[in-house]
């Protein structure tokens, strides 16, 4: 009897002993995961601030300029200002998809595009990128292509460009590839290039959120967000991404997506419309609520020479007596005020003046931001911050009905030729010279010198300003074709 015990007390302490064991190792594994990713979100929070600097030094720079009245091209300093405002949005919305992601809120469209259209607009924004590190940008496609398919294209354009760019970026010289192949439906991009490589251990910690891997890799700038963002379109989307690398041979990244083709061609999209330059019917009354004065301002002169009747107020008091005072039509409210939540604020609103007040929040945060009411929002939609103008301006139409006046528009698809054809005979032989100055930048990737050339263009004469404006929203959204054409036809107009 007493050998028994002894041995299930033996037994029992080696099994106590291993069980203490594990739970050690269990800890130590769990301690460890836990340093690591506080090293990870150190490394990210430095990566984040890094990237946001280089484009708010621009923005601050430039605005000092302007204010100062030391700026020699305002026109030119604008577009630096909002490119480098769109550079901080495309940072920050990259953040809200890794959150979508992870929530399970992310949605996708599905609509036809023209797939060998779609590609070759790809290659244009990305091309200037690849010149200025002289490296070749290669599109490989078939002969043979659906000229329309169904897909995301915001998401599928966002899942080419983050791996292009990071070719781009870690590729010194030589090429990177983009190869397209498409059967029975089934698309296979395949983005080739010849830089650093990746090595072994790495291989699967590049599409971690926030991880950054170490050697030649980590002296490049980035935030490590873009292939974990990538990785997880491609799923949403249905497909599959996979990478081969060796360290100092290039990389191959292929990601596999079913795009089917649609029954038929759909139909061509409706005219393009000019600028908003007022509305049909009764002036309407727009009541602002924000406690930022940079913001206030703003949005009113945004409205004001539309033919709204503009009144702003910072804090809910204040906005509650101005809305009995004037009766708006229309409320835009911030959420989150100084001190005070916009959801009450809005209400109240509601409490006083029934649905026929239309109110529209604001906020840079999700529409949950700042403590809904339970029972339910007073508010009629919710547009995020920051807003493209014409966003706000659809909003502001589905929400009275207003019917804009707007200028004259070129329908898509229009000949550029037809805008050139409209200036007059005195100035067309010196828009035709700058027209193919700007050609030939075009050729040679030059930005700056481009749009030095558009502005001379535009000075000939009012007459060539719509021309000019062309040239310049298709050099905003980099459409380098289309700037192109645009040039070429200048130049045709005047032989």
């Amino acid at each position: 009897m007493a050998g028994r015990l002894t041995t299930w007390l033996r037994r029992e302490g080696g099994e106590s002993a291993a069980s203490d064991g594990d739970e050690i190792a269990r800890l130590r594994a769990a301690r460890d995961a836990a340093e690591a990713a506080n090293e990870a979100k150190t490394r990210f929070l430095a990566s984040v601030a890094h990237e946001i600097r280089s484009p708010l030094n621009a923005i601050y720079g430039y605005a000092q300029l302007l204010e100062r009245g030391d700026a020699k091209d305002t026109l030119a300093a604008a577009r630096v200002i909002r490119r480098s405002a769109e550079h901080l949005a495309h940072l920050v919305e990259g953040l809200l998809d890794i959150s979508q992601v992870e929530g399970g809120a992310m949605k996708l469209s599905r609509e036809a595009i023209r797939f060998p259209e779609f590609l070759d607009q790809l290659i244009a924004m990305l091309d200037l990128q690849a010149q200025a590190k002289g490296l070749a940008l290669v599109l490989e496609r078939p002969e043979r292509l659906p000229e329309f398919v169904h897909a995301d294209p915001k998401r599928l354009r966002q899942v080419l460009i983050n791996l292009a760019t990071n070719a781009i970026k870690f590729t010194d010289h030589g090429t990177v590839t983009l190869k397209v192949e498409y059967r029975n439906e089934l698309a296979t991009f395949t983005v080739i290039d010849t830089g650093i490589g990746i090595a072994p251990e790495d291989a699967q910690r590049i599409f971690a959120p926030f991880e950054r891997v170490g050697g030649p890799a980590a002296e490049r700038p980035g935030v490590g967000l873009g292939l974990a963002i990538t990785q997880a379109l491609v799923h949403i989307m249905g497909g599959d991404i996979r990478v081969e690398s060796r360290p100092g041979e290039g990389s191959r990244f292929t990601v596999r997506l079913m795009l089917s083709q649609p029954l038929s061609p759909p139909s061509e999209p409706a005219p393009e419309a000019g600028a908003v330059t007022g509305y049909l019917g009764r002036e309407r009354w727009v009541l602002l609520i924000d406690d930022d004065p940079a913001h206030l301002a703003m949005v009113r002169s945004l409205l004001e020479p539309l033919g709204f009747q503009v009144r702003t107020a910072s804090d809910g008091d204040s906005a509650l007596a101005l809305a009995a005072q004037v009766q708006p039509d229309l409320v835009l409210c911030d959420v989150m005020l100084a001190g005070e939540n916009g959801w009450d604020i809005a209400r109240q609103l509601r409490r006083r003046h029934g649905a026929s007040l239309r109110i529209v929040m604001l906020s840079g945060e999700a529409p949950d931001s700042g403590n809904p009411p339970a029972d339910g929002p007073a508010n009629d939609t919710f547009v995020m911050k920051p807003f493209d103008f014409t966003v706000l301006l659809d909003v502001i139409a589905g929400q009275l009905g207003v019917e804009w006046v707007r200028a004259a528009g070129l329908p898509r698809g229009t000949a550029p030729a037809e805008a050139a054809m409209r200036l007059p005979v005195t100035v067309a032989p010196q828009a035709a010279a700058h027209c193919a100055e700007i050609e030939r930048l075009v050729r040679i990737g030059h930005v700056r010198a481009i749009e030095s050339e558009i502005d001379a263009l535009a000075a000939l004469a009012p007459e060539a300003g719509p021309l000019a404006e062309r040239m310049r929203a298709a050099l905003d959204r980099f459409d380098l074709k289309e700037l192109a054409r645009l040039a070429q036809a200048g130049v045709s107009d005047a032989a």
